[in-house]
């Protein structure tokens, strides 16, 4: 290896070099002790200005910070900002260091910036992301930006830091310029989309998901493919994470909001009512129309006794217009258990003060199906809240199942001990009067 000429070293170098003198080494090998010398007393020296510039800095700024109303501040030193600022002092310092500690080594020289250089790089990358992500934490507490997928925003700019990194690390390493290295990436091309097919589709939709508002964080989805049925907590580049009711995490592919189908409960919860949909099954061999005093009876019903009224003025009405033969139930007209019925739901649900008065509103018979006649309760209740929407309705079902026996009508069941057992009963007193 070429050997400087002495009078170009520094007097650091100098110092050390007499030292290693007196061990009488050889001169090659005088020389490379020295290095390897300030080499290790460069690397202390290193450790202690970084290990001091990040407990000053952080004594200083921290208290400076304290005295600060920016919040922006706290998020830089809570992504440890700070910290790589102070690295790059000793970055910088080593540069200026490795030639007078190499001086009889120009090769190590090279070596030695290329390194420093690298390392630079890559300081500069992490404190560049660190700032970022500073920045996306301030921007996560304002409201025009709490649901907008900012990680995956941050993530495409790590990829693109990253990557201008990599090209400059592999310039400093090989030589070449940065122009050649993306003309030989355009062949590598169709590589590089297999490679990274995920973090391309996730970037697109995550921008096809933001800008056409089709989930924010805090909604709840229900994706029954994945098996997600709660509210969304993380936006990124290549998953969405939604936190189930039962607690569980499901990660989605962010692909997977484009391609396929999912339903989201925020129209829902900005209208301010949620949908009760719900039927009771009746036993449609209950139905039947109902005697005289049995509607005198559920006159006393102080909900059904005006619709009775003039329910019952009107069939008079009627009736005695058309002179049909009142002995024959079927001419004519008359109240049924299963109208009346329906008509106490409607009044009974009406006046309940947790339903939604300005949305559908609907009492309906369903198709009979082998389970009975099912009456539907179609409505909305006046809050979005999961726990008292369910407390809300099973109030109201509680008492419909509870006034169904007032109107002579039977829930649908199937066969359960009872019906076998009143069965059997039948048989053995038919056998008996046999």
């Amino acid at each position: 290896m070429e050997i400087l000429d002495k009078s170009l070293q520094s007097d650091v170098y100098n110092t050390f070099l007499d030292f290693v003198l007196t061990l009488g080494l050889s001169t090659y090998n005088t020389y490379m002790v020295t290095s390897v010398l300030l080499s290790l007393v460069l690397l202390l020296v290193l450790y202690a200005v970084d290990y001091v510039l990040r407990k000053v800095l952080l004594l200083v700024v921290t208290d400076f910070i304290s005295r600060s109303k920016t919040q922006l501040d706290d998020l830089l030193i809570k992504n440890k900002v700070l910290q790589f600022i102070s690295h790059l002092v000793p970055i910088i310092v080593a540069k200026a260091a490795v030639p007078l500690i190499f001086m009889g080594f120009p090769n190590w020289i090279i070596y030695s910036i290329k390194i420093v250089d690298i390392a630079l790089i890559l300081t500069v990358c992490l404190l560049l992301i660190n700032i970022l992500k500073a920045f996306r934490d301030l921007l996560k507490t304002k409201s025009a930006f709490a649901d907008k997928p900012l990680d995956s925003y941050l993530q495409v700019a790590s990829i693109i830091l990253y990557s201008i990194g990599g090209i400059l690390t592999y310039s400093i390493i090989t030589g070449e310029s940065p122009k050649s290295f993306l003309v030989s990436l355009g062949a590598a091309s169709a590589i590089l989309m297999l490679v990274f097919k995920d973090s391309i589709l996730g970037f697109v939709a995550s921008i096809q998901v933001s800008s056409n508002d089709m989930v924010r964080v805090g909604d709840w989805i229900e994706m029954s493919k994945y098996g997600a049925d709660g509210n969304v907590i993380q936006i990124n580049l290549s998953t969405v994470k939604v936190q189930n009711f039962d607690k569980t995490i499901t990660t989605i592919p962010t692909y997977a909001l484009i391609s396929d189908s999912f339903k989201n409960y925020r129209g829902m919860q900005n209208a301010g009512g949620r949908r009760i949909k719900r039927s009771i099954n009746l036993k449609m061999s209950s139905i039947r129309f109902l005697e005289e005093h049995e509607i005198e009876e559920l006159k006393r019903i102080d909900l059904l006794k005006p619709y009775i009224e003039q329910r019952s003025q009107e069939i008079k009405a009627f009736n005695d217009k058309n002179s049909f033969d009142s002995t024959m139930k079927v001419n004519g007209r008359r109240m049924t258990n299963i109208g009346l019925f329906r008509e106490y739901i409607k009044a009974y649900t009406y006046q309940n003060p947790h339903i939604h008065k300005d949305y559908h509103f609907i009492v309906r018979q369903m198709q009979p199906t082998e389970h009975g006649l099912p009456i539907e309760l179609f409505m909305f209740t006046n809050t979005t809240v999961w726990v008292e929407f369910e407390g809300i309705v099973g109030d109201i079902f509680d008492h419909l199942f509870a006034v169904v026996p007032f109107f002579k009508l039977e829930i649908f069941e199937l066969p359960a001990s009872d019906d076998i057992r009143g069965l059997v009963n039948h048989i053995e007193i038919k056998k008996g009067e046999s």
